[in-house]
């Protein structure tokens, strides 16, 4: 219980695929400038990402027993492809307002690189089908928490001053780095909860 605990504040906190790993800054810019569109977006990987996970994790073990190993990539690629297709069909048909506010963005969750990051460093650090489960989740919480974060420093960045040269792109690059910044102190935080955790 206590590995699975540690994974999860791991993937939210300590090792953020957004502000520690740099994946999905794509979604991050462009939806994060209104709360809804960002909490919207974030379910949406979220469920993409567990989904994918629990879709692809027998897909790569019958890869690796037949050595197609190398196909691993691309098969995932198709796999959150599909899935895509259908959380984009069933937000049209149920909740078109968030469709259409999510927009462009919704499709590219398929080349979003967080969500092919996470089954592919599932792969890579060995771990088994609940752990890569709960890694999974714990990412796409995370990717939730840093679009919530970001989407009120956006909001409340409206209503400020800023000087004429820092207006845009390069106002929201510094609220980035400096969300970014914050999440540096969960690293001492989960490492002192769980002293020598290892998986």
């Amino acid at each position: 219980m206590k590995a699975f605990l540690f994974i999860l504040l791991t993937a939210i906190l300590t090792q953020n695929f957004i502000l520690c790993k740099f994946l999905g800054i794509c979604p991050f810019l462009g939806v994060s400038k209104k709360l809804n569109t960002a909490v919207g977006m974030s379910a949406a990987v979220i469920f993409v990402m567990v989904l994918a996970t629990a879709v692809t994790y027998p897909i790569n073990t019958l890869l690796e027993k037949n050595d197609l190993a190398y196909l691993q990539t691309i098969v995932f690629i198709l796999v959150i492809a599909a899935l895509v297709q259908l959380v984009e069909i069933v937000l049209k048909k149920y909740i078109p307002s968030l469709y259409s506010a999510l927009g462009i963005y919704l499709p590219l969750i398929t080349t979003n690189c967080a969500v092919l990051g996470v089954v592919l460093l599932n792969v890579d650090n060995g771990y088994n089908f609940v752990q890569s489960l709960t890694n999974s989740f714990g990412a796409g919480v995370g990717f939730l928490l840093a679009m919530v974060m970001f989407a009120g420093v956006r909001e409340r960045m409206e209503s400020c001053d800023i000087p004429k040269f820092m207006q845009g792109l390069p106002i929201t690059l510094v609220a980035a780095s400096l969300t970014a910044v914050s999440f540096l102190g969960f690293t001492g935080l989960v490492e002192g909860i769980f002293p020598g955790v290892t998986i």
